[in-house]
């Protein structure tokens, strides 16, 4: 018999997609702390060229950037970073169209887990229409992706941030523990 247990908290990432930067950071991010926390990692933009799906909504070219915050949260408390991130899309769109994309996800010692609105056969169910996408997993000491790793969550460049990331999550258990 397994016995239950509450998990570590996770460190919680962002990922933003946006070629229209100019016309939403300063209020997107002041959103985004006083509802997350404080960003302890913003990395500087870089070009997204992977796919072409968000092209139509949000124009081109498009930068990512990605944010880690300061504040660890409950694994279960996906769901609802998802539906906040959600609500802040849908308060920023312009003619119905996004002005940019977020992606929030959680990492682990062991993965990192995105949410997702949108179900498919590697995806688990959390609760308030989100899913959980098992995107990448931390073994022999690197991130390894998986067959249904989005192309960008699969490169080196985004790897390494992550790296960065999880050994700031690392270094936060340490203290936390202690």
């Amino acid at each position: 018999m397994s016995t239950p247990q509450i998990p570590n908290p996770g460190k919680l990432i962002l990922s933003i997609l946006s070629s229209k930067w100019e016309a939403f950071w300063p209020g997107l991010l002041q959103d985004l702390e006083q509802e997350l926390g404080q960003a302890d990692y913003i990395s500087e933009d870089f070009l997204f060229t992977q796919t072409q799906y968000y092209d139509q909504e949000l124009d081109t070219p498009i930068f990512r950037r990605i944010l880690s915050f300061t504040r660890l949260i409950p694994l279960d408390g996906l769901a609802d970073v998802k539906l906040f991130t959600n609500s802040l899309e849908q308060r920023f769109a312009q003619n119905k169209k996004r002005t940019f994309n977020l992606d929030p996800g959680i990492i682990t010692l062991e993965r990192l887990v995105l949410a997702t609105g949108k179900n498919f056969t590697h995806r688990i169910y959390i609760g308030k229409g989100i899913w959980a996408d098992l995107t990448l997993i931390f073994t022999k000491k690197d991130w390894k992706a998986m067959e249904w790793t989005f192309p960008d969550y699969a490169s080196e460049d985004i790897k390494q941030r992550l790296r960065t990331i999880r050994s700031n999550y690392q270094q936060q258990l340490s203290m936390h523990k202690g």
